[in-house]
């Protein structure tokens, strides 16, 4: 993302936290449950600027567990404003974006940054670099068809990741395994929906 003058971009989810304490994160966004204890970890990275969002990672809402609201996703861009806002203060950057488990609201946040920075760039290239950077994505759809509407990329940026379903169901049968268990069906259907039969 050199428009905010961060070299170096990771996903994970909080179990991996712990395999990038000396990787000279200076920045961490955090998105949690809104229930969920802070990990700890972050004790014992170096010094770093950290922001937390807590919003659940669903795309119906359910009892006691709302879906993402255009709110969060506004968050994560006033987020990427500051990073945009900070770029003459540093040379360089390695920031960190994680959830639980480094599938969805990570990757849908990361996508969302990478859009809001690049506005140029093509938005499959975009979901290409989130694949090389996480090939477990899976990105919560709520929140890119609200990425999408704030940017103003007009339907393109739903449509590459309908694409991206498409090349992750490809991929490995396991998504779809998965994301029915989580009752993510209508996801599977819109990636379902472009591959070849």
């Amino acid at each position: 993302m050199k428009p905010i003058a961060i070299s170096r971009l990771t996903i994970c989810g909080i179990d991996e936290l712990p395999t990038h304490r000396s990787h000279g994160v200076t920045h961490v966004l955090s998105v949690l449950d809104p229930e969920r204890e802070d990990p700890t970890i972050f004790a014992n990275f170096d010094p770093h600027e950290r922001t937390i969002l807590r919003f659940h990672d669903v795309i119906e809402d359910k009892e006691g567990r709302p879906a993402p609201t255009k709110a969060d996703v506004e968050a994560i861009l006033a987020y990427g404003e500051t990073l945009i806002g900070s770029r003459a203060d540093r040379r360089d950057g390695h920031l960190l974006v994680h959830c639980h488990m480094g599938v969805s609201r990570s990757t849908a946040a990361m996508i969302t940054l990478m859009a809001q920075c690049e506005p140029d760039r093509d938005e499959d290239s975009i979901f290409t670099s989130i694949r090389e950077m996480r090939p477990i994505a899976w990105p919560n759809s709520v929140m890119i068809a609200f990425a999408d509407e704030l940017l103003g990329r007009e339907g393109r940026l739903t449509a590459a990741l309908h694409r991206h379903y498409a090349i992750q169901l490809e991929r490995d049968a396991m998504f779809e395994r998965w994301m029915t268990e989580l009752e993510r069906q209508r996801e599977v259907g819109f990636g379902k929906g472009l591959q070849r039969t």
